[in-house]
């Protein structure tokens, strides 16, 4: 699932205050975020992971994330993607006078249900272990031309590992994880891995920098698409960086910006997102 450029739901931490990475949600506590993201592109890293002109496709998610502390080390995460658009602009040949339509195809998108568990906690390198479902409830074509997808109609399981420090005094943590994710459907497994640093400015204002690796193994059969969204064999290095401010202890908001340094078989533009996030 999630094979697009980067729509990330690690969540943003203030006053050392963190959730997402290795830090499980402490018990009856959760944080829910409120997401919209969106990539519009006219340019795809093909196989090779040259760069190719294509007919422009936008993807636009507005998306629900929520962990909640089942106990103090066991953390429940449900990503749900509940409006999904995906479109083609329309295309004009000025020689021949052609002009194909534009059009678009709204569903829900392919959800992800996790489990996060605290292997060590309460230390100033805590380390975590997650599983996670990829639901499958996207659409796999619609549209008048029947290619636009909302979801790749596998189903994934993936288990990570997650380890995050704390720089206490100093408003300013590191992360890293490390992830293989079995896929269905003839799609190839993939190992992920990433880092992130996240600095909080004036208690309220923190800015992260990530850095996200995604490999195939290409051992899939699966066809490669051409739309650079729900493809197989999806290869990436992606950095990017989000920005939060914290209205107070329980709301905030955030805004992201991400892109493909280089990949395979991946839009060639940038993905943007902002969102509302509570933590109560």
């Amino acid at each position: 699932m999630r094979n697009f450029i980067i729509i990330t739901f690690l969540v943003l931490h203030t006053n050392i205050a963190y959730s997402g990475g290795g830090w499980p949600q402490s018990k009856k506590i959760g944080y829910y975020k409120i997401g919209q993201n969106w990539i519009v592109s006219s340019s795809f890293y093909g196989p090779q992971g040259d760069i190719v002109d294509i007919r422009t496709t936008g993807l636009y998610t507005t998306s629900f994330y929520g962990e909640y502390g089942v106990t103090n080390r066991l953390t429940a995460i449900l990503y749900f993607p509940f409006f999904v658009r995906n479109t083609l602009h329309e295309e004009r040949f000025n020689q021949s006078g052609i002009v194909i339509p534009g059009e678009s195809f709204n569903s829900i998108g392919d959800t992800d249900v996790s489990f996060k568990y605290g292997l060590i906690v309460n230390k100033p390198v805590v380390l975590s272990a997650s599983v996670l479902l990829g639901l499958p409830l996207g659409k796999t074509s619609g549209g008048a031309s029947e290619i636009l997808q909302t979801g790749d109609g596998e189903f994934n399981q993936m288990v990570r590992v997650d380890a995050s420090g704390s720089f206490y005094p100093l408003p300013l943590y590191a992360s890293g994880y490390f992830a293989f994710n079995n896929r269905t459907a003839n799609f190839s497994d993939e190992f992920r891995f990433g880092i992130e640093v996240g600095y909080t400015f004036f208690k309220r204002l923190t800015t992260i920098v990530k850095i996200n690796v995604v490999e195939s193994l290409f051992n899939g059969s699966e066809p490669v698409a051409d739309n650079g969204i729900f493809s197989n064999n999806t290869e990436y290095v992606s950095p990017m960086i989000e920005v939060g401010y914290a209205v107070n202890d329980k709301w905030g908001i955030s805004s992201s910006g991400g892109f493909a340094l280089s990949g395979k078989n991946i839009l060639a533009s940038p993905n943007w997102g902002v969102g509302i996030y509570a933590k109560f």
